[in-house]
């Protein structure tokens, strides 16, 4: 009997064992994709993007690109090696003689004939130094294209990431109105049984709680929405980040320490140097196509080997070549025409946008100014509906109001607090568009 009721004890303790261990396994694989998640940052997120982006790839292999035809033009200095070699066979020789009517000679019917030779260019009009230095200027503006890159892809990070925060922000918002009817709910209903209100408060309780329903069923689809297109956008799954700010109702930093002088800026901007990169292009084409109607001068010299005349002969040779174009002229003088009328145009396109961009700083910090006003104005709001709804529902409860003016009161202030994290998201935008404005 001992030994049974021993044997029945072990096989319960193993079965809560078993059971137990399967519940610890089953709540460990509810919490994976929970740990699997990380808290990201502004600037994590910037970073991410700046590393998986297809846009920064792609910018870093076009500078590649102008690196390696920086290269390819640095050869052109070199002597240019070259082998070539052919053979013949004919059914008669191509050297016919005829000493006398009996006596006949046929040579050359058949041979070979082949050779190395080096070509070193001596002077080519600067079709090589100018070909080298656009070949830099390519480099200069792939390195500035792909700065240019940088800004875009982390101007739309920041788009991507203060509206996820702004939705959250929103749906948080949403959370504490529907605790609030809640609350409003249970005692209208009690209200109504207890024989001191009228049934009609309670439905419009239950009306505004339905909106709220549809309300976050459209939240919850845009947040969704607005997590995958940052996560693809930085290179994550879209259920593996989470961020890390909350908005606590406060005033950002006054933007006035960011202002800086706009006319010192403008070298700063990547624009601005692309525009000066496409000046120094147009002047090296112009250049490029005066030397082609120039003279070009170049040695040379080789090892050659033939076979003609049946037997082996190879030997040495330097030689010197001068090339005038005289007919190019004619038209080569409509091509320089054409590329100096193009270099003219991108010094005109420097001037025009340089004014331009100047007044792109301008309408940047008007902006970041009036965002920041906004968010000063939402948040006095905030302050104001939350009193107004305090007062309200105090009147409520004493019977001084209707069900109207106090829900009327939670509209408000739902709305004052979407309104401040629209506003704040929009002011880190605007100083995000201003500091690029500005070259910083």
């Amino acid at each position: 009997m001992i030994v049974y009721l021993y044997v029945q004890l072990t096989t319960t303790i193993m079965k809560l064992k078993s059971k137990y261990t399967f519940l610890l396994v089953l709540a460990g694989m509810c919490q994976m994709p929970l740990q699997a998640q990380q808290t990201y940052s502004l600037e994590d997120c910037i970073r991410e993007a700046l590393i998986n982006n297809v846009r920064m790839k792609n910018a870093a292999n076009d500078l590649k690109a102008a690196q390696e035809t920086r290269s390819e033009a640095f050869t052109r200095y070199f002597p240019s090696v070259s082998a070539a070699g052919s053979g013949f066979i004919a059914d008669k020789g191509l050297l016919q003689m005829s000493l006398s009517p009996e006596m006949e000679m046929s040579m050359m019917k058949n041979g070979v004939i082949g050779g190395v030779s080096a070509t070193l260019p001596l002077f080519t009009g600067g079709q090589l130094v100018n070909g080298n230095k656009l070949a830099k200027t390519g480099i200069e503006a792939g390195r500035l294209q792909l700065r240019r890159s940088e800004n875009e892809v982390t101007l739309t990070v920041e788009n991507y990431f203060w509206q996820v925060v702004m939705l959250e922000e929103k749906l948080h918002t949403l959370q504490t109105v529907e605790e609030q009817l809640a609350g409003i709910a249970k005692d209208a209903e009690a209200a109504v049984k207890a024989g001191v209100s009228n049934r009609n408060d309670l439905l419009q309780v239950q009306l505004r709680r339905n909106e709220t329903k549809s309300g976050r069923i459209n939240l919850e689809n845009s947040l969704a929405l607005a997590r995958n297109l940052l996560a693809q956008y930085i290179g994550h799954p879209a259920d593996s980040i989470r961020l890390s700010v909350s908005l606590d109702g406060s005033v950002p930093e006054n933007p006035e320490a960011l202002r800086t002088d706009h006319q010192a800026s403008l070298p700063l901007t990547p624009e601005y140097g692309l525009l000066q990169q496409q000046v120094k292009s147009g002047r090296l084409q112009y250049k490029m196509a005066v030397g082609k109607n120039l003279p070009t001068i170049a040695i040379g010299g080789g090892y050659f080997y033939e076979n003609l005349m049946d037997k082996d002969h190879s030997f040495w040779m330097g030689f010197a070549t001068v090339s005038v174009p005289l007919s190019g002229w004619w038209g080569g003088s409509h091509n320089m025409k054409k590329q100096k009328l193009q270099w003219q145009n991108a010094e005109n396109q420097l001037t025009d946008q340089s004014e331009r961009l100047i007044i792109r700083m301008e309408q940047a910090w008007n902006d970041l100014n009036n965002a920041y006003q906004q968010v000063k104005i939402a948040c006095e709001s905030i302050e104001q509906a939350t009193e107004n709804l305090r007062l309200n529902t105090d009147y409520y409860t004493a019977g001084t109001c209707t069900m109207s003016d106090l829900l009327e009161a939670q509209t408000l202030y739902r709305q004052s607090r979407d309104q401040y994290v629209d506003a704040y998201s929009q002011y880190e935008v605007k100083k995000r568009e201003y500091l690029q404005a500005t070259g910083r």
